[in-house]
């Protein structure tokens, strides 16, 4: 029988919810919309289907911004229906346990609002436990991190990268970048309304992102995109080439990779060296681009691994944690978390 534990992820993009001896259970985009007088019309994949296409009465609100809670009100309201949702098919789950998965490198007070979030729900939790996502995802990816020196966390979400030095089972150097996939996405939007005035949406250059982005072929793909004419006015389509596609890309990563220089510049030689021998794991939605290692190999010069559903390692690590003892240590609570801020 399953027990009354969750672990919570709280993403940018999405929003996925383990329970201890059943898997992930929740898995959907982070979005909310609600209609008028403030009524929630929808949650999850389908008020993000919404986006961009509603009338003035319907507002599409992403209550996560940056790795952290942008409006907790709103967080509040999404937390609440996804519970709700999750006790017609489970029953109720009042007095359960809590494991949350929040940024390394975020405020106290950053991470007492996730911890004030789930505490505030209808589900009145027994317990709540902080979990640093650095952890977990090196955890999720298969590192012993209480056994192993040394190792480089890159994770490439949605909005932000978090780059993290770990070295036995400590976390010495965090780093949040507000750098992720939806930069990626203006950068391409950009772009294509500098070469060709065109303006085409977030989804549609999501959609480029996906199908064009490689690093590693000298093949040019191409896709047609749609959009309005910034000239006339009027809709257009164009064919857009991965070429141009792996520059906005491009651009946008080296940010990424001269934080990574000036943190691996900060590491004492001794942890340098395992980083450099047991290589840089790169997690997150993004880690799924083609090629992706290629492009760290050429301009970081290490050893890179690209791990498989990086989109999910930190949920695995989350679960790993709930399930296993030998990680429980890894689980704190809000006081630990906040003490730790300060040493």
């Amino acid at each position: 029988m399953a027990s009354k534990i969750f672990g919570i992820d709280f993403g940018t993009d999405s929003t996925k919810i383990y329970r201890k001896g059943q898997g992930v259970v929740y898995n959907q985009k982070s979005v909310i919309a609600f209609g008028k007088k403030k009524s929630i019309l929808a949650i999850g994949d389908e008020a993000f289907e919404m986006y961009g296409k509603t009338p003035d009465y319907i507002d599409v609100q992403f209550p996560i911004s940056h790795g952290v809670i942008a409006s907790f009100q709103t967080m509040t309201a999404l937390l609440n229906c996804i519970f709700l949702d999750l006790t017609r098919i489970f029953g109720k789950f009042r007095g359960a346990d809590f494991y949350i998965a929040v940024p390394a490198d975020i405020t106290e007070v950053e991470k007492k609002a996730f911890y004030d979030l789930v505490d505030g729900t209808i589900v009145r939790p027994k317990k709540i436990r902080l979990v640093e996502k650095p952890i977990a995802d090196a955890i999720g990816a298969g590192i012993d991190i209480i056994n192993s020196q040394g190792t480089m966390m890159v994770n490439i979400g949605a909005d932000t990268t978090e780059i993290t030095v770990i070295s036995l089972g400590g976390i010495m150097f965090s780093k949040l970048l507000p750098v992720g996939g939806n930069a990626f996405n203006e950068a391409i939007i950009n772009l294509i309304r500098k070469k060709y005035n065109l303006l085409i949406g977030k989804k549609m250059a999501e959609d480029l992102k996906l199908k064009l982005a490689s690093f590693t072929e000298k093949k040019v793909d191409s896709v047609v995109a749609y959009g309005r004419d910034l000239v006339t006015g009027l809709p257009r389509e164009r064919e857009i080439d991965s070429e141009l596609i792996n520059t906005a890309v491009s651009e946008q990563m080296q940010t990424i990779f001269e934080s990574i220089r000036v943190i691996l510049d900060r590491t004492p030689p001794e942890i340098a060296a395992d980083v450099y021998h047991n290589g840089i794991y790169v997690t997150g939605g993004c880690a799924c681009l083609p090629g992706m290692d290629f492009l760290f190999k050429t301009n970081i010069g290490n050893k890179v691994t690209v791990c498989d559903y990086g989109l999910m390692t930190v949920m695995n690590g989350l679960a790993k944690i709930i399930e296993d003892k030998y990680y429980e240590r890894y689980a704190i609570s809000l006081k630990q978390a906040i003490a730790d801020d300060y040493f």
